[in-house]
Parts: C-alpha cells; structure tokens; sequence
C-alpha cells in the first residue's frame, strides 16, 4: 500500500476543496509535478473529496439541524434553503451526466489546468472590482432565479483549474450575493454535487479498485481522513478572509501559480 501519495494529495485537497483555487487542478498539476500516473489517481482525487464535504457537514451541524427541524415543522426558511441548494444542483447534475466522458478526457492535461488557474485569477479580480452591489444575504433568501444561475456557474467548473468554489462564489457575488452567503452556500452546494460525482466514479470503476497494484480501498481511505482534517482547519480561516478582504489574495496566487506550473511544464 502507498502512503506518502494519499497522504500529500490529502493535503491538498483539503487545503484547496473550498477555496476559489481548484482542488481538481491542484491535484492534477500535483500528479504532474511529483511523477504520479494520473490514470491511477483519477477515482481517488474525486472520492477524497467527499472527506472535505464532511468538514462543512461537522462544521456548519447546527445549520443543517436546524434546517433538519424547520423541515419537520414546515417552516417556509428551511424548505427555501433545500430548494435553493437542489435547484443549483440540477444543472450539474444533467449536464456532469451528459458529458462525464468529454470532462474525464480533461483530467489528463495540466497545462489546460495552468491556463484556467490563470484566466480564472482574472476574472475573479475583474468581478470584484465590477460586481454590483450584493444585497441578498442568507442561502433562504436567494431569489429562484439567482439559485438557477449559480448552478449555472457551477458547470464551468467541469473544466479542470477553474474551480467549484471559484465559480458558484464569483457567480454569486456577480448575481448580487452578499460574500459571506456566497461562500456558504457555495460549501452546501458541494455536498449534493461531490454525492454525485463519487458515486458516479465509484459505480464505473467499481472493479478496477480491487485489481493488485492499483490505488484502492486504503489508498482512499488515507487520503478521505487527512482531507477532512485539512479541510476543518481552512473552511474556518477562509470564511474570515473573504469577509475581511475580499477575493483578491486567491486570485493573485492562482494567477502566479498557474504561471510558475506552466512555465515548469514547458520546460521540464
């Protein structure tokens, strides 16, 4: 069994899952940098991220207790709350089934990753500077049609260095959502999405898991329980970042580090 793999790619997708960074990219570009066979690392880099979903499940339990509760007692805020995190879910979910086999054949390449890391540092720059004022603050309160919109965004995030986070946060604030919400529900949207997507990889390479010699059962295992860990630590810090002083700081490190990974790829 390999150890030292699980447990470095771990760390970085916990340290990069809910940042506008793209824990895909990284883990990819990660692969890339360390000699590691993306073909084999596939499965894992998507099922250990459900070890940083957890995170956002231990951290924010009061919130989802509390929804849990407003659903039994009809409550119209909590049933708002689940509509708005499965109606952003929906467009991932048919266009990710769609084209699960156009975005697999995306994995394999990191300098599409460096390129999206860059743009994608861009553009967050660009939307702080130019979003509207956000005004909707609270996931129960974001009106249907912004919900629908965020889905939307999430999709961009099919190509490899843009970023789950990155997108539905940047759409969010474009679409006025005040920063804290934006961030927050873009934590909850992961759950239903990350759900899906492992259990979409783990019911097509259910043989390939137990085959000698390939990255199986405890490679993952390693890898889900140090992302989790990781991911606590880092859900709390950025919350407090983005409040404070906004995107920026993520956009200028995704903009040098697409560009210093690329520039190590062109002349490896």
């Amino acid at each position: 069994m390999m150890i030292i793999q699980p447990i470095l790619l771990g760390i970085v997708e916990g340290l990069t899952e809910f940042l506008p960074v793209s824990s895909t990219g990284h883990l990819i570009l990660a692969g890339a940098l360390l000699g590691y066979d993306d073909s084999q690392w596939q499965v894992f880099d998507i099922v250990i991220q459900l070890g940083a979903i957890l995170a956002i499940v231990v951290l924010y339990w009061r919130t989802f207790w509390a929804v849990l509760g407003g659903l039994l007692e009809r409550r119209p805020t909590s049933w708002r709350f689940v509509r708005n995190i499965l109606l952003a879910f929906l467009p991932a979910a048919v266009i990710g089934l769609a084209l699960h086999k156009q975005i697999e054949a995306l994995l394999s390449k990191p300098e599409l990753v460096c390129v999206t890391l860059i743009l994608g540092g861009i553009a967050i720059l660009i939307i702080e500077r130019l979003a509207k004022r956000q005004t909707i603050v609270g996931v129960a309160d974001i009106p249907v049609k912004t919900t629908i919109g965020i889905g939307f965004f999430q999709c961009l995030a099919m190509v490899p260095g843009v970023s789950r986070s990155g997108a539905t946060i940047m759409g969010a604030l474009s679409l006025g959502v005040e920063r804290r919400t934006a961030a927050e529900f873009s934590f909850f949207l992961a759950i239903p999405t990350m759900i899906g997507a492992t259990a979409l990889e783990l019911v097509k390479n259910r043989h390939t898991l137990a085959t000698p010699g390939a990255v199986g059962v405890p490679e993952i295992a390693i890898g889900f329980i140090v992302s989790f860990l990781v991911a606590i630590l880092v859900v709390k810090a950025f919350v407090g970042i983005v409040t404070k002083h906004g995107f920026g700081p993520f956009a200028w490190y995704r903009i040098i580090a697409g560009s210093a990974a690329l520039i190590w790829l062109i002349n490896k």
